[in-house]
């Protein structure tokens, strides 16, 4: 053998052996999300980018299905001692894990962060229990109003069409109902939860006091709001029952073009434009009685349980995912709420404001958007809300008495949780 060809077997064997002492060196960090299809693939760009610019650090991202989905199996995960290192929590969520010190104080990252002066007050403060920091705020939303353009036009509606009030919407509703139903179109999709919170908000109450924690669930206007919801399919058969017991139903039958109005997220904006196209025009939700919006989303906590290196490294991608560059990037890709003040002048922010109408109307909501209860008991009443809701619109209870006993229920477990 030459000594040419030892001179290159030992650098081969150096490089090899070099490479696979770096992916050692590495820090993994395990990302639980909730995101598929279009919010997915923005995801793992975001991802990408944060590996190439930080060689040091692999970003280990796993799917887990929707907010409920992540909840009950990090609640599995966590005494197998299987949890991730970072986790996607919805905002009302996340308080039953950081109220149980599972998640990690991340006031002093905040605090060192010379990012936190960007962010906005509310994407600031739907991270913040009891004055610490459980979360980074990093897809923000508000519910909107979607409407098809061309099913609209096929009904004799105009795109403007007043749709400001509960009668301003069953009107549309019931038009086009009458007028396609008969080809399987639907008027409306019925409201998921995400709506219904933000439908009660709209007609002066709440479910719980963001402030006090107070149970509002039977309240007078809390109740006159889900008798209207539920009217729209029980009583005047606008919306789909089958929406009704699966929302994921509802949704693609709008995407599919077999319902005229739909209230959803902002942050199915994407996946809306990309199915829709040109048909999809974008409405604030109503102000009934007034004007008001819950802020939805999620923010990304850490785990306490993982070792301090890891922690370190899961914030500095936290705090890449809410930096200026990547949350326009985030926003043009979503339409998720832009959290950072400087990401709205940037020009890829920009180029969608400008190409992709509607994405702003969450934006415009913000002047009277709210951030909601995210005390411990939040999650069970989450969870069980559900079929409360489902026997109001199938026709099986009337919602004065359906939410009165959930209002007691709630009252109890509020008691039980302790926070």
């Amino acid at each position: 053998m030459t000594r040419k060809l030892h001179s290159t077997i030992a650098a081969s064997v150096f490089a090899l052996f070099a490479t696979i002492g770096s992916a050692e060196a590495a820090t993994t960090v395990k990302f639980w999300h909730t995101f598929s299809k279009t919010n997915g693939e923005a995801l793992n760009k975001i991802i990408a980018n944060f590996e190439a610019a930080h060689p040091d650090i692999h970003v280990e991202p796993e799917f887990v299905g929707n907010y409920n989905d992540l909840v009950a199996k990090l609640q599995a995960a966590i005494p197998a001692r299987r949890a991730p290192d970072a986790v996607i929590l919805e905002i009302t969520r996340y308080g039953l894990f950081a109220n149980n010190n599972v998640l990690t104080d991340l006031t002093p990252y905040v605090d060192a962060d010379p990012l936190k002066g960007d962010l906005y007050d509310f994407a600031r403060e739907i991270g913040v229990i009891n004055g610490k920091n459980y979360v980074m705020p990093f897809n923000s939303s508000t519910p909107v109003l979607y409407v098809n353009k061309d099913i609209f036009a096929r009904a004799g509606l105009s795109v403007d069409t007043p749709l400001k009030t509960y009668d301003d919407i069953l009107k549309a509703a019931k038009t086009i109902q009458e007028k396609l139903g008969a080809e399987g179109i639907s008027g409306m999709g019925a409201p998921g939860q995400f709506a219904r919170w933000g439908l009660v908000m709209a007609n002066d109450s709440e479910l719980i006091n963001p402030k006090t924690n107070e149970i509002l669930l039977d309240k007078p206007n809390t109740i006159e709001a889900y008798q209207w919801m539920g009217s729209l399919v029980s009583q005047h058969k606008v919306a789909s029952p089958d929406g009704v017991t699966d929302e994921d139903i509802g949704n693609a039958a709008f995407m599919a073009g077999k319902v005229g109005l739909d209230m959803d997220s902002t942050g199915s904006y994407g996946g809306r434009k990309k199915a829709l196209g040109d048909n999809l025009v974008v409405r604030p939700m109503p102000c009934n009685k007034v004007c008001s919006v819950p802020i939805g989303g999620a923010g990304i906590g850490i785990m306490a349980s993982s070792p301090k290196d890891v922690q370190d490294a899961a914030y500095k991608f936290v705090s890449y995912a809410a930096s200026p560059e990547t949350n326009a990037a985030w926003f043009a890709a979503t339409g998720y709420l832009p959290i950072n003040k400087k990401s709205a002048a940037l020009p890829v922010a920009v180029k969608a404001l400008e190409s992709q109408p509607g994405i702003d109307v969450a934006i415009n909501s913000l002047p009277y958007a709210h951030g909601r209860a995210r005390a411990t008991f939040v999650t069970w009443m989450r969870t069980n809300e559900y079929k409360v809701w489902q026997s109001i619109a199938l026709g099986q209870r009337k919602a004065d008495e359906a939410l009165k006993d959930f209002a007691e229920q709630t009252r109890k477990e509020s008691q039980r949780a302790g926070n």
